[in-house]
C-alpha cells in the first residue's frame, strides 16, 4: 500500500515537500552527451562548424532556443523545426537502446511515489523524448509530465515550473525542484519553487532560491526540505 504524505511514519507530511518537479536531461537521465553528439553529427553533416563549447551553450535552453544558436553559430541551412526534428530523432534512438540515469536520481523517484510525493517532469526536451524516457520507469512514477513543446515560454521563463505546480494544485514554494543547469535553476527559481542544483556538464552560479550539491546519490525523500532549507538561510 502506498502511504500519502500525511501518514509518512517519520513524522508526517512536515517532513517532506507536496510535490517534486524534476528536470530531465542532466538531472534524472544523463543525456546531455547524447544531445552534444548528435548536434556534432548533424552540424558535421551539413557541412558546418561546431565544437563542445557551443554545445555547452544549449544545456537547459528550450529546443527552439538551442536551434537557433545551432544555426547562428555554425552556419548551417537548415530551418528550426528541422534541426529540432533531428536532434530529437538522435537522442529517442541512443535512449530506446540505453537509459543512461543520474545517480540516485531513479531511487529517490521511486521513494518518493512508494511514499505518496507527487512527482512531475518539467523538460525542455520534447514530449516523444520524454515518453521515451518514462517509458523506461514503472508505471505512475510521474503524475504528470510538462514538455517544452507545451508551453509558450521555455526555461528560463517560471513557466513551465508555475505550469506543473498548477497541475497538482500546489503552492510552488511547497514543492522542491531538482536541476542541473544554470537555465533551469532560473526558471524554477523564478517560480517561487525552492531548488536542489547538481551541476553536472555546466557549472550552475550561486542562484537566490537555490542551493548546490554535488550528487542525489544518498539522497532521501526526508532530505530533500532540509537541504532546500540551507538555500532560505542563504547558505
Amino acid at each position: 500500500m502506498t502511504a500519502s504524505p500525511s501518514t509518512h511514519p517519520e513524522g508526517g507530511a512536515s517532513l517532506l515537500p507536496a510535490a517534486v518537479l524534476w528536470d530531465m536531461d542532466g538531472t534524472l537521465v544523463d543525456t546531455e552527451p547524447y544531445w552534444i553528439q548528435a548536434e556534432h553529427e548533424l552540424v558535421a553533416a551539413h557541412g558546418g562548424v561546431w565544437n563542445d563549447e557551443f554545445a555547452h551553450q544549449l544545456v537547459g535552453n528550450a529546443l527552439e532556443v538551442s536551434a537557433q544558436l545551432i544555426i547562428d553559430r555554425s552556419g548551417i541551412a537548415l530551418s528550426v523545426p528541422e534541426i529540432i526534428d533531428a536532434l530529437l530523432e538522435r537522442v529517442i534512438a541512443q535512449v530506446q537502446v540505453r537509459v543512461p540515469w543520474r545517480p540516485g536520481a531513479r531511487e529517490l523517484l521511486l521513494e518518493l511515489g512508494a511514499l505518496g510525493v507527487p512527482s512531475l517532469l518539467v523538460t525542455m526536451s520534447w514530449r516523444s523524448l520524454a515518453d521515451t524516457v518514462v517509458g523506461n520507469l514503472p508505471e505512475g512514477a510521474f503524475t504528470a509530465l510538462v514538455t517544452g513543446d507545451e508551453v509558450s515560454h521555455g526555461k528560463p521563463h517560471p513557466e513551465p515550473y508555475l505550469a506543473a505546480a498548477r497541475l497538482v494544485d500546489v503552492d510552488p514554494a511547497r514543492c522542491v525542484a531538482i536541476e542541473d543547469s544554470p537555465t533551469g535553476v532560473r526558471s524554477a527559481t523564478a517560480a517561487g519553487v525552492p531548488t536542489i542544483a547538481i551541476p553536472h556538464v555546466v557549472p550552475v552560479p550561486a542562484i537566490e532560491g537555490a542551493v548546490r550539491i554535488d550528487t542525489l546519490a544518498g539522497v532521501h525523500a526526508v532530505d530533500l526540505l532540509p537541504i532546500v532549507s540551507r538555500a532560505r538561510a542563504g547558505l
